[in-house]
């Protein structure tokens, strides 16, 4: 990347003056290691504590606007990110942790100063409390799922830190952020698209020569994986009717760890993704990862993959084309997907083996209340009502008839 990065990853020289910046392998995984722009991730954190070291060994103060006082606000969220607990945030929620943690720390004081300036150490829980307040009253109206996400950021990242550097903490003092009231609010619900929409944009994107949307957003319907592993290179062309197994797909599971692998064909022949695979077989072959961009302008053209924020433009601008309703985004085909899993009335068990979630709560946070799965419950509770009317008739009749019978036939028939 850059003479620093190597440095910093190898010290050589540095270290022989005593540079403490560790080694640290930046991996295989090129927006963890650079970010999706090529300005962050592992690598920018290992240039900051190299540049960091670097000008205290020149003399020079490491107070400026660059980097924040040890013990302070923004040094907390600092040090979250460079832990490995930050590593598990994946690349499509880290801008809005940065959002969350600018909110945090750019609120002013009644004296004028900045959270981030303040130490860790006056934070007490009061503070927090009114801190929540401030953000949940916003300065434009109330924003109370903004206020949440940042009570569970920094309630995570203060535990993240506490144990790393527990000497810039008050011992005496639990996490702030622990126990903070929240106020009640009405959830709103993640939308979900249907079969029809997810075909007529995928065959309206081929038609329009964009083939990489139309198979992100079937890939994420039918297969259930995640829109930032599709996009991320994880979705590979040896998942897919590989040698090993030609007759299914592998979905690997970033978040979860889960990897599922989804037959593609029945032992008859029967296509289970018929309409899906046509998709797919517009999808030009650029590299080993399914979903990438050609990029024109040098010698020869470079395949990369796609930054989630550009590929929903993308997204956006197809589904307007296509005449389709602007909540139609990769993430609500994944949650239609999920939600025609409980509407074909699989068992938990069974739509967990297809969707890799490795818990039940985690798995039926994702299927909405449709008309049709409320159908479905209602024939059966009809059914139900049914039967039961059923055999109370049969018990009545036969019960009625004793108690009707006279008091002298019923003696005629005890004999």
């Amino acid at each position: 990347m850059s003479r620093r990065l190597a440095t910093a990853s190898r010290p050589g020289k540095y270290r022989k003056l005593g540079c403490t910046t560790p080694n640290s392998p930046l991996g295989t995984d090129y927006t963890a290691a650079c970010g999706t722009d090529g300005q962050g991730g592992k690598a920018a954190a290992l240039n900051a504590l190299f540049d960091e070291w670097r000008e205290t060994y020149r003399g020079l103060p490491i107070s400026g606007p660059r980097e924040p006082l040890i013990g302070t606000v923004s040094w907390l969220f600092r040090e979250y990110r460079r832990s490995r607990a930050y590593e598990k945030v994946s690349a499509r929620s880290r801008p809005d942790y940065e959002r969350t943690m600018q909110i945090v720390e750019g609120i002013r004081t009644k004296a004028g100063d900045r959270i981030g300036d303040r130490r860790i150490k006056a934070i007490t829980p009061i503070s927090a409390d009114r801190l929540y307040e401030i953000i949940a009253d916003g300065p434009n109206g109330a924003r109370l799922r903004q206020a949440e996400k940042a009570v569970g950021l920094c309630r995570h990242a203060w535990r993240v830190v506490h144990r790393l550097h527990p000497g810039e903490f008050n011992s005496e003092l639990p996490n702030p952020w622990a126990g903070v009231t929240l106020k009640r609010r009405v959830k709103r619900k993640k939308p979900a698209v249907t079969r029809d929409d997810v075909y007529q944009f995928a065959w309206g994107c081929i038609e329009r020569g964009k083939p990489e949307p139309a198979a992100a957003a079937v890939i994420c319907f039918e297969f259930l994986q995640r829109p930032e592993n599709v996009l991320a290179g994880v979705l590979r062309w040896p998942d897919y009717r590989g040698q090993g197994l030609p007759k299914a797909i592998r979905i690997l599971h970033h978040k979860t760890g889960a990897t599922v692998w989804h037959p593609l064909e029945d032992e008859d022949g029967t296509l289970f993704y018929e309409e899906a695979e046509a998709i797919l077989r517009h999808l030009p072959r650029r590299g080993i990862p399914m979903i990438l961009r050609e990029v024109v302008g040098g010698a020869r053209p470079v395949c990369k993959p796609y930054s989630y924020s550009g590929f929903e433009k993308i997204v956006q601008v197809m589904r307007k084309e296509i005449g389709l309703p602007s909540h139609f985004t990769l993430d609500a085909c994944r949650h239609g997907g999920m939600t025609e899993l409980e509407e074909a009335e699989l068992t938990e068990g069974q739509g967990r083996a297809l969707s890799g979630h490795k818990t039940a709560q985690a798995y039926r946070g994702y299927a909405k209340e449709t008309l049709e799965r409320a159908l479905m419950a209602t024939r059966k509770r009809h059914a139900h009502r049914l039967a039961n009317a059923t055999g109370t008739d049969v018990q009545n009749a036969g019960r009625n008839g004793v108690q009707n019978e006279k008091p002298d036939e019923k003696a005629t028939n005890a004999k």
